[in-house]
């Protein structure tokens, strides 16, 4: 589809793969587009019962561009288009499955737990470090997966969660070795696609209400609509920036 994204529908299943390998598939504006647009071209085609989501490389996704976010923060502008893709694939209508094929940091933590289900390659891992540059990462999504407490541990103190600790958690629904990922994820997307569509989607819809991820996702928005931009958010940003950077280079 575009040089940052691709999607290959076949027997009722469209796999999406975010492919940006050399940064590490993070979100920058054409990124975050895509992934909404294709969102919304399979939410619409009716020959598509479910999605798969999925990264290119070594990383689910490292987040957003933390270079491009950082120069809209300074220009001020919001610096939130990775925030609105995450957003439009947890109201997707149709089953999201998250295949994670790396590390899933920051807004890539995130976007995967706005997919219904996920299956990691046993290199995953998952952090959410949004506290640690001063704003709100997967607060609306990772209660109702993991549990109040447990989403709060992982949270307030951004550790790494590996994929064995991701799977006895509740965080990621198995663990398969890394070469088999796409074989059992798509397995496991068949299995869905064989059922009544209708009935998958008022499932997903019921459970969704059922715990509630609206209304979570809501106060996500306006959490970080506070805090975005502040000088403690823009100040911890630009240190976390600087240090991924000197990473890099070294």
């Amino acid at each position: 589809m575009t040089d940052v994204l691709s999607c290959d529908v076949r027997e009722g299943i469209a796999l999406v793969r975010m492919n940006r390998p050399e940064k590490h598939n993070a979100f920058h504006r054409e990124l975050s587009s895509a992934v909404s647009d294709v969102i919304d071209r399979l939410e619409a085609d009716d020959a598509v019962r479910v999605i798969v989501l999925t990264g290119s490389g070594k990383a689910f996704s490292a987040g957003a561009d933390m270079t491009e976010a950082l120069a809209s923060l300074d220009a001020g502008a919001r610096g939130d288009a990775m925030a609105q893709a995450v957003v439009r694939v947890a109201r997707c209508a149709k089953p999201v499955i998250a295949a994670v094929n790396g590390y899933a940091f920051g807004g890539g933590a995130a976007l995967a737990c706005a997919c219904d289900l996920r299956v990691a390659s046993e290199r995953a891992s998952f952090r959410f470090p949004g506290a640690s540059y001063g704003l709100v990462v997967g607060g609306s999504q990772l209660p109702r997966i993991v549990g109040a407490p447990k989403a709060k541990e992982l949270i307030f103190s951004a550790r790494v969660v590996g994929a064995e600790e991701a799977e006895r958690i509740g965080l990621v629904n198995r663990v398969v070795p890394h070469e088999a990922l796409e074989d059992a994820t798509w397995e496991l997307a068949r299995q869905i696609a064989e059922q009544s569509p209708p009935a998958v989607r008022w499932s997903k819809a019921v459970i969704d209400a059922a715990s509630t991820v609206e209304k979570g996702i809501e106060l996500e928005i306006e959490a970080n609509r506070a805090l975005r931009g502040s000088p403690e958010h823009v100040a911890r940003f630009r240190a976390a920036t600087e240090r991924v950077a000197r990473n890099e280079e070294g």
